[in-house]
């Protein structure tokens, strides 16, 4: 035995890194490609027979249905992916976890997937829209572009779903997050809505509603979910990995699901109170992670905690700013929201660092 096997921990010994992707995953996203774009193919021939050309954008055109097929491609072929994950090696341990958290799991996923792809393939299409001025797609563009475009829906998605890791749900969740708020900005029936608050956006009861308060609701689910593997990843991380350290930054991490899920339940013209408490909660669980970071995770290495500093005087920065009316009330719920969410995404790279380490 070497010094180096000698001196791992049993955590070590028993969290192996996740296997890449498997034949049986990659033929399994390949046959949902196939019937997605099949699908796809479907529903563009029935659109020829109803209409023989679709524009490009427009409240029922091309771009619409795309987006629909896309969409319902996406969520189908994520669950089915992320659940199946469960036996592909490496992720046995998939199968310790409550089957309730684990349906809780895979809605997030499925949501996250079905909301990207749909906005992904609008934007596209909005782009195509202005290059192709006046163009319409006649039945066999129509077939085409949403037999394509439904496949690959499908094949991405399953991929990813099935590939899923504590980085690649961080980068998931940040993603979400990051396009469900420019998607709600840029819908808003309100040019004004900045000169009020963040939050202003879920109250108008339209689309722009709709995708503010879904996406909160969504990213609280998606950062319940991302929980389940920081559990699993901190017991591989020195000191991080005994019992009560854990218990405190998944239990915190839950909490900051539960009360960023909450902001978009309750928005502020329905429940002012449980918004701003749901939104302080979950700023008070970033603050208990960032401050109690030396003692909850004392196995990550010394520039891991440099850089969480930089965050929390960033944090006090913004507050002084705001406090001397510098920041505006929008300016600041958005610099605090980016401060949050570019926390995780530092701090699930240092850890899946400090896990192979």
């Amino acid at each position: 035995m070497t010094p180096d096997a000698g001196s791992r921990s049993p955590a070590h010994a028993t969290v192996r890194t996740p296997a890449p992707p498997t034949l049986r995953a990659e033929s399994e996203a390949l046959l949902a490609a196939f019937i997605a774009g099949g699908a796809g193919a479907v529903v563009g021939v029935i659109l020829t027979f109803v209409a023989r050309s679709l524009a490009l954008w427009s409240p029922w055109g091309l771009g619409s249905w795309a987006a629909i097929c896309g969409a319902v491609a996406a969520g189908v072929s994520s669950a089915l992916g992320f659940w199946r994950s469960r036996t592909t090696d490496g992720q046995e341990w998939r199968q310790e976890i409550a089957d309730w958290r684990y349906i809780v799991s895979t809605v997030s996923v499925m949501i996250a997937h079905v909301a990207l792809t749909a906005i992904g393939i609008l934007s596209l299409f909005a782009l195509l829209a202005r290059a192709f001025i006046g163009v319409e797609a006649n039945g066999f563009w129509t077939v085409t572009l949403l037999a394509v475009l439904t496949g690959l829906s499908g094949y991405l998605s399953y991929l990813s779903a099935s590939r899923m890791t504590t980085q690649r749900l961080t980068s998931l969740l940040v993603s979400f997050i990051g396009i469900g708020s420019l998607a709600a900005m840029v819908t808003t029936s309100d040019a004004q809505w900045w000169e009020l608050h963040f939050s202003q956006l879920g109250t108008f009861g339209d689309l722009s509603s709709f995708l503010f308060n879904g996406t909160l609701v969504a990213g609280g689910l998606l950062v319940t979910t991302f929980t389940l593997f920081v559990d699993r990843d901190l017991r591989a991380v020195g000191d991080g990995g005994s019992v009560p350290a854990r218990r405190v930054v998944t239990t915190a991490l839950v909490v900051m699901g539960v009360m960023l899920a909450c902001v978009g339940i309750f928005p502020v013209d329905v429940n002012l109170l449980l918004h701003n408490l749901s939104a302080s909660g979950m700023a008070l669980m970033y603050l208990v992670l960032l401050a109690g970071g030396p003692w909850l995770l004392r196995g990550m290495p010394r520039t891991y905690f440099l850089a969480s500093w930089a965050f929390l005087a960033a944090l006090v920065a913004s507050i002084v700013l705001f406090a001397v009316g510098y920041f505006g009330l929008t300016a600041f719920e958005i610099v605090v929201f980016a401060l949050i969410f570019g926390w995780l995404a530092v701090f699930i790279r240092f850890l899946s660092a400090a896990r192979v380490a």
